[in-house]
């Protein structure tokens, strides 16, 4: 007689339970490019210049910027290429993914076993356990660190922001030094010129004490300046230097002479506070914030009354008797604290971001326009130099000269001339560099942040969630 084929075993409770949990955990992976796609868009439409890959190589890149006088964009690439910092700022990506992933995965299950033996009877307990809150509140805590994990992004793009921002400012700030620099050089050699004369014509009588201590003093004054001077455009430089992360022969980079001339007419942007709302990173954190400090809200209440809850499966053999199976529970009883401190830190976590985010953004208004009032200010300066200032010092300067051709004047009311004319040039020259420093900061108070969320509150929303689940 043909026997029938056996039926299909059951499967165990803990293998079923073993596989739920392998199916939830199987959910949380890591992105394969860690957030820094998205960080790089952000950063590109802000500042005009990407984050570089981990795959770009770049000493090539490096050696070609660096071949050729440095422009202000080379000089971001180079920093958002180089600058160790913020590659040191941009692994908290990593931190705020791993978090994500691990809130995917429930923890792990707990095993206890027990042997007692008593004369020849043998007592054997075995049992394993599973977090069944953690099981169930994988979304809600997943959809906290996802929270999390977007505004990490937003705080890295806002520090790449900010570094194209500093290292633009210490550009023009290089530039104008070494710019300055350069011309009391030139009044230097002209003083000297002046000393000189005035010492000669002294020793054959042709000049008194007075105007000869005055022109040897003018003469000090100059060496004292271009002593400065140069200490000014060191400093400048290498504060450029630093947030390009240059060392070593690279440091010996070349910056144009002069600083770029102004653009005919100054920028009108329009709708300035609508559009720093809607783009300003430092307002974006805010608003995420709230959102994952209401997620946070959320789960503490889910699990203010019931915070540990254990299930598993357990079996039980002793000497002489059939193998028992069952299931254990294990549930934290709520004497002494019911969870309404829990639910109240939480609620008032919640109030808090929701007014330092008003704060944020009536901060970010404030500063787009004190910001654009600089901007137009700045311009306004640096072109009544340019049109007005320096034009009519260079028509006296002509006038002296054609008298002084005509033996109307001596040398030294040409050099006098001359000494008149410092005071005109340094300002126009400083001028020009506070409006590339004012577009700058516009630029800036639109598109970046003044502030962190992270240096205004101890810890994240998502952070507290998980200390307390």
């Amino acid at each position: 007689m043909q026997l029938p084929p056996p039926l299909p075993a059951k499967p165990s409770r803990i293998a079923v339970i073993a596989a739920a949990c392998a199916l939830f955990a199987g959910c949380a992976t890591f992105s394969p490019d860690g957030g820094m796609n998205a960080v790089s868009a952000m950063t590109k439409e802000r500042t005009g210049q990407a984050l570089p890959s981990v795959t770009q190589a770049h000493p090539v890149v490096l050696a070609e910027l660096l071949a050729k006088p440095l422009t202000a964009d080379d000089a971001v690439q180079i920093a958002l290429l180089n600058n160790k910092g913020l590659h040191a700022s941009l692994a908290e990506l990593g931190v705020a993914e791993a978090d994500l992933v691990q809130a995917g995965r429930m923890r792990n299950p707990g095993f206890h076993f027990s042997r007692l033996r008593g004369g020849d009877d043998v007592e054997i307990e075995r049992g394993i356990l599973f977090d069944l809150p953690g099981l169930l509140t994988i979304p809600i805590r997943s959809n906290i660190e996802q929270r999390h994990f977007e505004q990490a992004k937003l705080q890295a793009a806002s520090q790449a922001v900010r570094l194209a921002a500093e290292t633009r400012k210490a550009y023009f700030n290089a530039i104008a030094a070494q710019q300055a620099a350069a011309y009391a050089e030139q009044i230097s050699i002209a003083a000297q010129a002046s000393a000189e004369l005035a010492q000669r014509m002294a020793k054959v009588g042709n000049w008194n004490k007075l105007d000869q201590a005055r022109e040897q003093v003018f003469h000090a004054e100059a060496t004292a300046q271009i002593a400065r001077a140069r200490h000014s455009a060191t400093a400048a430089r290498e504060q450029l230097t630093r947030l390009m992360g240059l060392w070593g022969e690279n440091t010996a980079y070349r910056l144009p002479e002069r600083l770029p001339d102004l653009p005919p007419s100054p920028n009108d942007i329009a709708d300035l506070e609508a559009q720093a709302m809607k783009q300003r990173l430092d307002v974006q954190m805010a608003r995420r914030d709230v959102e994952a400090t209401a997620s946070a809200l959320g789960l503490t209440k889910a699990t203010g009354f019931i915070n540990v809850l254990d299930t598993g499966y357990i079996n039980k053999s002793e000497t002489g008797r059939p193998r028992s199976n069952g299931y254990e529970i294990s549930l934290e009883l709520p004497i002494f604290d019911w969870g309404g401190a829990r639910v109240a830190k939480a609620e008032s976590l919640y109030m808090q971001a929701v007014h330092r985010t008003a704060d944020i953004a009536i901060r970010a208004c404030s500063e787009v326009r004190e910001a654009y009032s600089a901007y137009r200010t700045s311009y306004d300066l640096a072109k009544h130099y340019r049109d007005e200032i320096v034009p009519l010092r260079k028509k006296i300067s002509d006038e002296v000269l054609l008298r002084y051709n005509g033996m109307l004047i001596g040398v030294f009311e040409l050099l006098a001339d001359a000494r008149e004319q410092i005071g005109s040039v340094n300002a126009a020259i400083e001028a020009q560099r506070n409006y590339w420093l004012a577009e700058t900061d516009l630029q800036m108070a639109i598109n970046g942040s003044s502030i962190t969320i992270a240096s205004l509150r101890g810890k994240p929303a998502s952070t507290e969630a998980r200390q307390e689940h």
